[in-house]
């Protein structure tokens, strides 16, 4: 059974950077595409990023195009989501996600996804 625990959230500054990390246990994260997911306060939970199982694919919202860049290193089981020039809208839970059923692609749409994480608090504020 594959398990996945976010970290690297926190309280940063509008124009800072923070790197989330997901670690995955129990089985090899190289066999799975990646997702990156937000809730903001009062919303409903949306795609930021994700990342293919093979070939390194990588799609971004439009809205986080620029600031944010998804990446992995299988060799550690963990992907990692380094979000720049953080604003207040930023400010939302993040939640990675994995998907056995994605080969060589990659989606922002949740369904595909079937093992997520507890997510981790990001905050942006002065």
């Amino acid at each position: 059974q594959l398990q996945l625990v976010e970290s690297g959230g926190g309280l940063v500054q509008p124009g800072g950077s923070l790197r989330l990390s997901c670690e995955a246990s129990g089985l090899p994260l190289a066999y799975y595409a990646i997702g990156w997911f937000r809730q903001a306060p009062g919303k409903e939970r949306e795609g930021v990023s994700c990342i293919s199982n093979i070939g390194g694919i990588t799609n971004y919202a439009d809205s986080w195009k620029g600031r944010f860049t998804i990446s992995r290193d299988n060799a550690k089981n963990t992907i990692y989501l380094q979000i720049n020039s953080q604003r207040p809208g930023d400010t939302a839970v993040y939640y990675c996600a994995a998907s056995r059923g994605l080969v060589g692609t990659c989606v922002l749409a949740q369904r595909p996804y079937g093992y997520w994480g507890q997510g981790t608090q990001v905050t942006v504020s002065a």
